[in-house]
């Protein structure tokens, strides 16, 4: 959140409260979390027509293609807050 600021002369600033490097740093983590979601989710994608793999990795065919079919904007706070 941007504070105004007055400088010694009369001048006057736009600063920034502290929180907002905190809300910037969490929504970046945020991001990265979305796009290592996606990298992963393509990954899957190109898994879904080995059943080898699949059975390895323990997910069904449809769940696979279910899962690499989401949006990268997919992601529940639950999915950020666990990986912190």
């Amino acid at each position: 959140m941007s504070t105004l600021i007055m400088r010694p002369g009369g001048r006057i600033s736009l600063g920034h409260q502290k929180s907002s490097g905190a809300g910037l740093s969490q929504e970046l983590r945020r991001w990265r979390l979305r796009w290592a979601r996606h990298r992963q989710r393509k990954v899957l994608r190109g898994l879904a027509d080995d059943p080898h793999l699949l059975a390895d990795i323990g997910v069904t065919r449809e769940r696979a293609l279910e899962e690499a079919g989401k949006s990268v904007f997919e992601l529940t706070d639950a999915h950020f807050h666990s990986s912190l």
